[in-house]
């Protein structure tokens, strides 16, 4: 008497090894061993004679090393499931050696399983000020996944979102299936960084994915919270020459300038807004004064002819920041203060080797020293001279005919003062007889 051991279902996954048991108890000398799959017909896939075959007519099917008689597929694929057929032909004599052997057949049916691991997973998300909407989705699973959803704590502590409201959706794709799920889930308040992940299960294949999304707050230095005409609520604030320039705190504002922060007069300045590592891409809004918001990353200043402080808000579900953004005129050389701004941070980096205070200073005492000497040597030579420069009396100017001989000092001095000569004297004097 021969009996098979063997499995109803057996499982296998796809592109990995199919093995479908099939053994004898006791074992016995094989005369032939088929294996069929049964469809519409039965499909020979492997056919085994000790004597001369050793036929796998499926490529992929081999005798398992196993027991010799049961059947191995490598790799699988989904098409392979099905039900099979193992045959075996063994040589039974009763025990009793004088008489001739009989062959006897056993039969043996079972299902092969294929189960395919999800082949896409993606998040996608939905936000109306702190409240989110969360959607999962896995392709091409066999069978459907399973979907939990966690969120790790800024410590890296991963816990199970507990009663979340969900919707879950499971629709066939042919032989495979596509399952999603929703949940609504609400950021808690001064929650600077949340990491929640949708955690996919597919036990039949023992495979998990984990698709992850982190919402993280633009943030800013040395902030304050005040209370703003623009907004209801009071919103953190801080100005950019208040940034220390450190970039590895996720979610820094920064703010880069195009030509710089200090720029001639009338000059155009491009102001540029980023924040690395912010999820979801914050919004931006600039203005100066009273004037109405601009909506942007970038901001451009036309012609700038006077200093100007122009604030940018950074907003995202998690919060908002307002940074404050100084541009000066400056009457320095234009290429000392060309691409002034460090790009990817938000703090001022004045390289510029302009004049200070304590140089101006200098060069001012050092004028007016150089006034007092020159005007004390005009005072020196004037007194060495015999000129006073300063009269103590203002006489009354003359009125000289264009013929007026200058006085010379080798000339003797007149009796009368030049007031009272006579035309025909002073040029009987000039003008020789001819």
């Amino acid at each position: 008497t021969v009996d098979l051991k063997y499995d109803d279902v057996s499982y296998a996954t796809v592109h990995q090894s199919a093995f479908l048991r099939c053994g004898m108890m006791p074992v016995q000398p094989i005369k032939e061993l088929w294996w069929f799959k049964i469809g519409a017909s039965e499909e020979r896939v492997y056919y085994y004679d000790p004597t001369s075959v050793d036929a796998a007519l499926m490529k992929r099917a081999r005798r398992s090393s196993r027991d010799n008689t049961s059947l191995e597929i490598h790799p699988t694929y989904l098409s392979d499931e099905g039900e099979y057929k193992c045959r075996i032909v063994v040589w039974d004599n009763t025990g009793n050696s004088t008489e001739p052997s009989v062959p006897i057949s056993k039969e043996a049916r079972m299902m092969l399983k294929v189960n395919v691991p999800p082949e896409k997973v993606e998040i996608t998300h939905l936000t109306s000020g702190r409240n989110l909407s969360l959607r999962c989705k896995s392709e091409g699973a066999k069978p459907p996944v399973d979907i939990l959803w966690t969120k790790t704590s800024p410590d890296g502590v991963e816990t199970e979102i507990p009663d979340l409201p969900k919707v879950r959706e499971i629709e066939p794709a042919g032989e495979l299936y596509d399952t999603a799920e929703q949940i609504f889930y609400q950021l808690q308040e001064n929650e600077m960084i949340a990491k929640i992940s949708c955690v996919v299960r597919h036990h039949n294949t023992n495979t998990t994915i984990y698709k992850n999304i982190t919402f993280v707050s633009p943030a800013i230095q040395n902030a304050l919270k005040v209370t703003m005409q623009r907004f209801a609520e009071p919103v953190l604030y801080s100005s950019i020459e208040n940034q220390d320039g450190q970039d590895n705190k996720a979610g820094l504002v920064k703010i880069s300038a195009d030509p710089g922060f200090k720029v001639p007069y009338n000059t155009s300045v491009t102001l540029k807004a980023s924040a690395p590592g912010v999820y979801p891409e914050p919004r931006y809004l600039w203005w100066v004064g009273d004037q109405t918001g601009i909506a942007g990353r970038e901001l451009h200043i036309d012609n700038l002819e006077e200093d100007k402080s122009y604030y940018v808000l950074a907003e995202n579900p998690l919060g908002r920041v307002v940074l404050e953004v100084p541009v000066h005129i400056t009457t320095s050389d234009y290429s000392q203060w060309n691409d002034s701004s460090r790009d990817g941070d938000a703090m001022v980096n004045d390289t510029t080797e302009g004049l200070d205070t304590g140089a101006i200073i200098g060069i001012v005492i050092g004028a007016l020293i150089a006034v007092f000497f020159i005007g004390f040597a005009v005072w020196y030579w004037t007194i060495r001279d015999g000129t006073h420069v300063f009269s103590p009396k203002k006489e009354k100017p003359h009125t000289i005919d264009e013929e007026t001989v200058p006085f010379r000092s080798t000339d003797k001095p007149l009796l009368r003062t030049i007031s009272t000569q006579t035309l025909e004297g002073r040029r009987s004097r000039r003008e020789p007889s001819i």
